[in-house]
C-alpha cells in the first residue's frame, strides 16, 4: 500500500506537501503565542480593573470622610452663626445699659450739682449769719479788748473791686485808723487752701487804692476756731485773730 502511493507521491508533491505542514505548524504556534500574549493582557487588565476598583473604593471612603467634614463644618458655621447671634445680642444689651448708665450719670451729675448748688448756698448762708453776728459783736470786743472804738457800724461792701467782709472806720488812741477784715470758718495753717493771709492782703490792697496809701489799716480775720499755729504765724504778720468763743 505504501509502495503504491510512493509511486503517486512524487518528490515535488512531497516537497509541497511539506511546505503545507510546515506552514500549518508556523500558524498553530503563532496562534499560541498570541494566545498567551491575550492572556497576560487580560491578567493586567484584571490587575488593573482591581486596583480601579480598590481607588475607586479609596475615592470612595475619602468622599464619604469629605462629607463628614462639609458636615461638620456646616454644623460649626451654624453654631457660629447662632453664637454671632447671641454676641450680638449681648453688644446690643450692653450698648442699652451703657445709655441707661450714661443717663444716670447725667441724672447724678445734674443732682451733685444742685447739691453744690445747695450746699454752697446753704455754706454762704452760714458764712452771712457769722459775719452778721460778728459785726454787732466785734465793736464791744474790740473796744474792751484792743482800744479800738469803732466810728461807724461794721459793713460788707466791694472796694476796689474786691468783696470786703469787714469794713470800718475807728479810732486808736487817738489816731484814725481803717480795719479790713475776712470772716474764715476755721483757720488752719496745715490745710492746703488759699492763703487767708494773702487773700486779706489783697483785699487791703484794694482799700488803699480808695483811701489812700498812707492809711493805717488793722487787718482782722474773724473765725470760729485757730490752730495754735495759725495764731503764731498771724502774730508775726500783725493780724488780729479774733474767735467767736472770745466775744
Amino acid at each position: 500500500m505504501e509502495a503504491q502511493m510512493d509511486m503517486f507521491i512524487t518528490p515535488e508533491i512531497r516537497t509541497e506537501i511539506i511546505k503545507i505542514v510546515d506552514e500549518r505548524i508556523r500558524e498553530a504556534h503563532v496562534t499560541k503565542e498570541d494566545f498567551s500574549e491575550l492572556k497576560a493582557i487580560v491578567r493586567q487588565i484584571a490587575v488593573s480593573v482591581q486596583e480601579l476598583a480598590k481607588a475607586q473604593a479609596e475615592l470612595a471612603e475619602a468622599q464619604k470622610r469629605t462629607e463628614a467634614r462639609v458636615e461638620q463644618l456646616a454644623k460649626a458655621q451654624a453654631e457660629l452663626a447662632e453664637a454671632q447671634k447671641r454676641t450680638e445680642a449681648k453688644v446690643e444689651q450692653l450698648a442699652e445699659a451703657q445709655r441707661k448708665t450714661e443717663e444716670e450719670v447725667r441724672t447724678l451729675a445734674i443732682g451733685l450739682n444742685q447739691l453744690r448748688e445747695h450746699v454752697g448756698g446753704l455754706d454762704r448762708s452760714f458764712g452771712y449769719a457769722f459775719e452778721n453776728q460778728a459785726y454787732r459783736m466785734l465793736p464791744k470786743f474790740l473796744k474792751e479788748r484792743h482800744g479800738i472804738e469803732v466810728k461807724d457800724r461794721f459793713i460788707r461792701a466791694e472796694i476796689g473791686g474786691k468783696e470786703v467782709n469787714f469794713f470800718a472806720k475807728a479810732e486808736r488812741n487817738g489816731k484814725e485808723i481803717y480795719i479790713v477784715g475776712e470772716a474764715k470758718t476755721r483757720l488752719d495753717n496745715r490745710k492746703k487752701e488759699k492763703d487767708p493771709f494773702k487773700e486779706l492782703e489783697e483785699k487791703v490792697a484794694a482799700v488803699k487804692s480808695e483811701y489812700g496809701e498812707d492809711i493805717e489799716i488793722v487787718r482782722l480775720l474773724v473765725t470760729h476756731f485757730a490752730r495754735k499755729g495759725f495764731l503764731k504765724k498771724a502774730e508775726a504778720k500783725n493780724v488780729m485773730v479774733v474767735q467767736s468763743y472770745e466775744w
